[in-house]
């Protein structure tokens, strides 16, 4: 059976396409990640340890990526065993630690998001930027939960 005609049905369901979409994406990113000794997962962590001045928790890293706080802690492990982050207390509640990138960690990302721009645009290489731009808008309203296209957080 050609391909084509097994996948044909799976052209009209949106979950299929999108976790299709979104495997494409994750491949071509890791391989852009790779040199840096990152994965998506662990590059999103830093991303977000990196944009937040006074680090951020684990929770709030868990509630933002969607993940497991359990699958947040190994990745957080991960990073601090590379010096890419640290572990701080907060100032306002003892129980929490905040995820903070170390400057090592500042530097890896400085040099990760050119490679992974590359890796993205070369997914997004047959569509028009008015496209492009729709696809991000309409996908952060899905991802957000919003049905607005603006980030809650």
């Amino acid at each position: 059976m050609d391909p084509r005609t097994a996948t044909a049905a799976l052209t009209d369901d949106v979950g299929f396409l999108l976790s299709r979409a979104s495997g494409n994406f994750v491949r071509a990113s890791n391989a852009a990640l790779l040199s840096h000794g990152l994965r998506v997962r662990s590059y999103s962590v830093l991303l977000l340890a990196c944009g937040c001045e006074g680090g951020i928790s684990q929770r709030d890293l868990a509630a933002v990526l969607g993940l497991d706080p359990s699958q947040v802690v190994l990745l957080v492990d991960e990073l601090a065993q590379a010096g890419l982050v640290e572990r701080r207390p907060s100032d306002t509640d003892r129980r929490t630690k905040l995820v903070c990138a170390t400057a090592a960690g500042r530097q890896v990302r400085a040099a990760a998001v050119d490679d992974v721009a590359a890796a993205v645009g070369g997914q997004l290489v047959g569509l028009t930027s008015t496209e492009q731009f729709l696809l991000r808008d309409l996908l952060g309203r899905l991802a957000l939960g919003s049905g607005t296209g603006g980030s809650t957080l």
